[in-house]
């Protein structure tokens, strides 16, 4: 059987439908001059390649010969991976919720050659059930309303492309105070689960930016529930089913409200934010649940989606050998086999086990025999409970672990999405440096600098110009707002992890890029695509921090933390346009936008500058950096200024370093707050208490 046009693109998505009896098209210009010149409207599908309902959709019915024959002579078929095209998912994304009230993947649009859409829903059976049409009864009335009834269509398409036009127009508000920040934190609590964390009910995402949010409010203002519901959250998170005991890393989100039974799929985006929520929860409290937590991950991503050349991978798939789970399941009679009688028991009794199985078959919900691993308590009452030391249980429990990790590994793995993506990337690279800050672990910025010198090196035009995505040697597709506002997120933890300048140089090259090219002059904030990518229907702004934060509001904090450090108070200017452009949507919805509240709450401050000067490799430089790097203070930047130059490179970047020096020959630190410095000390007792820290 040939292939269809899929079979030649780098987007593993687009190439799972490569053998499809679907006619596909890439977007592209040949698929709607295609749709002109034959008159047919366009069948967009949209996904991503570790979907579950999409797999369904694609083996239901874009594998099917009566469906595709149907859909070949009806339209002409575009398939679209939203990874790739986050500026095309938005747009359509935006008037699926419009139109219908929800969304999610995959996606399909019917639209006209002029990208117009007048169809929207999700997934569709091949045959209509339970109310939802079927693509075997939709298709032909679809052709019949093209062939008989286009003027209907054709208004539908253009009041639907009017009011996402509409939608895009927001004029800007008042700077956003600490009325909003209040209102966030309030929203968030009301929602809060205390018998099993998280916010709401089931389907649970991790949404670690609300808990990044709650750190900073329990900073600013002291309130103990603020830290107890990001405490509670990270603890059960981690207990429960979502997270892969055996081989680390956390899934997608959990379907029911306890976080035990997850949708399994592996998203690089999801392990860099819970890590940093972990990092920052360490270095908030000193527990080492946390640091311990963070480093798994990072064990998982550095093993298993790390590419040679040092890149991070996008995903692994939920499914393996068409089973979703299956690669994640134990029966007990497996782990008895592998472990023996005695520890076996005491790993099944520990992880929850239970011979019949604890995981229920999808359809009917009859036990499978097979089981998710789960916690229902802290590993230190098992020792209690087997009478042994903590420590002798941990240690006998991760020998078991490593023990079924090697059996594991021999299993049929699930599908790894290997595309690199400039925004996720990002993402990652920054919890990498946090942790390598957090945790005084070097190796951690070891892999980030490898990963940003991969993208810099690979994922750059002749222009020094971003691309989106790289994959089978193949940089392509322009950068989004995202890939720039997670890359410069990722540059400057990475400067403050390891004072080398060519990574603070390169983030404020790239923002200068991002201010040029994606700038909104007339309302503030940021436009997805820059002003000379492709025109689709609109040129759209995003600010909602779903399950990664937008870019706007990642963005808004890189002004502020660049601003401070260069002392531009125009970047600062800027970053607070970015809040009064999104003000009313923030205003009706707080904790829709934490990631973006976290931006403002470095603004109202209090916020410090630090300028460590001294040798870098001297021994009261480090003292100074470690004891630094043990607090947490979120609202901070951090520069290095070496005593041993008369003029460093850094004077230029920030003049302000340049008359500073170490006080008697000894390493000196530098405090300002709020615009307002003090005298430098050479102690670290001084240093705490000129950050407002109680000695």
């Amino acid at each position: 059987m040939s292939r269809n046009r899929l079979a030649g693109e780098k987007s593993p998505y687009l190439i799972q439908h490569a053998d499809n009896p679907v006619d596909w098209y890439p977007w592209g210009e040949e698929a709607f001059e295609k749709a002109r010149s034959e008159d047919k409207p366009i069948f967009l599908s949209i996904g991503y390649s570790t979907c579950h309902w999409c797999h369904v959709m694609e083996n239901e019915s874009f594998e099917d010969p009566e469906v595709a024959l149907l859909m070949n002579e009806a339209f002409v078929c575009i398939k679209v991976d939203r990874e790739e095209r986050p500026d095309i998912d938005h747009i359509y994304m935006t008037i699926c919720q419009m139109a219908t009230g929800g969304g999610g993947w995959p996606l399909t649009i019917i639209m006209t050659p002029d990208k117009k859409p007048f169809f929207t829903a999700t997934y569709l059976p091949k045959r209509g059930r339970y109310g939802r049409p079927g693509m075997i009864e939709l298709i032909p009335q679809i052709r019949d309303h093209w062939q008989n009834r286009r003027d209907e269509l054709s208004q539908v398409g253009e009041k639907i492309t009017d009011a996402l036009r509409e939608s895009v127009i927001q004029a800007p508000g008042e700077s956003i105070g600490e009325e909003t920040l209040r209102m966030a934190y309030e929203q968030l609590s009301s929602r809060y689960d205390s018998t099993h964390g998280g916010f709401g009910g089931k389907p649970k995402f991790p949404t670690p930016h609300n808990l990044l949010f709650l750190l900073r409010s329990w900073k600013r203002t002291g309130e103990p529930l603020a830290l107890e519901m990001v405490e509670h959250t990270l603890r059960e998170m981690r207990w429960g089913g979502i997270y892969d005991h055996i081989g680390f890393g956390f899934h997608r989100y959990s379907t029911d409200e306890r976080w035990f039974l997850p949708h399994f799929e592996k998203m690089l985006y999801d392990q860099a934010m819970l890590a940093m929520a972990y990092t920052e929860a360490f270095q908030a409290t000193g527990k080492e649940a946390y640091r311990k937590t963070a480093e798994e991950i990072f064990t998982y991503v550095l093993r298993d989606m790390t590419d040679p050349m040092g890149g991070f991978y996008s995903a692994e798939d939920a499914d393996s050998e068409g089973e979703e789970g299956k690669f994640y399941l134990w029966a007990t009679k497996e782990v008895l086999s592998v472990l023996g009688e005695q520890d076996g028991e005491l790993f099944i009794r520990t992880y929850g086990l239970e011979k019949e199985g604890n995981y229920r078959d999808e359809a009917g919900g009859a036990k499978t025999g097979r089981n998710l691993l789960h916690l229902n308590k802290p590993l230190v009452d098992v020792a209690s409970e087997v009478g042994a030391g903590e420590k002798s249980v941990v240690e006998r429990i991760e020998r078991m672990r490593e023990m079924l990790f090697a059996e594991r590994e021999k299993r049929t793995h699930p599908y790894k999405d290997d595309k690199i993506l400039t925004d996720w990337n990002g993402l990652m690279i920054a919890a990498l440096a946090k942790a390598a800050i957090a945790f005084d672990e070097p190796r951690y910025g070891s892999s980030a600098a490898r990963a940003v010198d991969f993208v810099l090196k690979k994922m750059r035009d002749g222009r020094g110009r971003l691309y989106h995505r790289f994959r089978d040697g193949e940089a392509s597709i322009t950068a989004n707002v995202d890939d720039y506002a997670f890359l410069i997120w990722g540059l400057i933890e990475l400067y403050e992890a390891t004072f080398e300048l060519r990574y603070l140089k390169a983030a404020i090259a790239l923002s200068e890029d991002l201010l040029q090219h994606f700038w909104d002059k007339n309302n503030g904030g940021f436009y997805i695509t820059p002003d000379d990518g492709e025109k689709l229907l609109v040129r759209a702004k995003e600010i909602y921090d779903g399950a990664t934060p937008s870019g706007n509001s990642v963005a808004m904090l890189d002004l502020l933390r660049l601003g401070r450090m260069t002392a531009k108070p125009e970047l600062e200017e800027m970053a607070d346009r970015i809040g009064r452009a999104f003000q009313a949507s923030v205003s009706h919805a707080a904790a829709a936008y934490t990631q973006l509240l976290a931006a403002v709450d470095f603004g109202i401050g209090p916020s410090y500058e630090v300028v460590i000067v001294g040798e870098p490799e001297a021994d009261d430089t480090r003292a100074l950096q470690k004891a630094l790097n043990s607090i947490f203070l979120p609202n901070k930047v951090v520069l290095f200024r070496p005593s041993g130059e008369p003029s460093p490179e850094i004077a230029q970047i920030a003049s302000f370093t340049g008359p500073q020096r170490t006080l008697d020959g000894k390493a000196t630190v530098y405090v300002c707050k709020n615009y307002a410095c003090e005298l430098p000390t050479t102690e670290i007792g001084k240093m705490k208490e000129l950050l407002g820290l109680e000695i």
